[in-house]
């Protein structure tokens, strides 16, 4: 094998196991979604829109850094499957 031809090769391997790893690193888009007034958290995979409801947003990993049973004013709350959020620990479904 030429020294032209193995460069090339390394090269391509290269290329190839870079690009493997850009895609297998990319986020799956998971969130920890917070209603700003009744302080219901939970998981979500989308950001929402509701009409007269504004959510805060957190990367999914930020549900281990809370203390959920210290804390009074944040209560997390099951998935629930569908489009909607949770308003004083009820799921409104939209």
């Amino acid at each position: 094998m030429t020294i032209k031809k193995l460069l090339f090769a390394s090269a391509a391997a290269t290329l190839l196991g870079a690009a493997g790893l850009a895609v297998s690193a990319t986020s799956a888009g998971a969130y920890v979604a917070c209603n700003r007034d009744g302080g219901d958290c939970w998981h979500s995979d989308k950001k929402v829109k509701a009409p007269g409801a504004t959510f805060d947003y957190h990367p999914d990993d930020w549900y281990f850094h809370q203390h959920w049973d210290a804390d009074k004013d944040h209560h997390f709350r099951d998935y629930h499957e569908g489009r909607g959020y949770y308003k004083g620990g009820i799921w409104i479904q939209l």
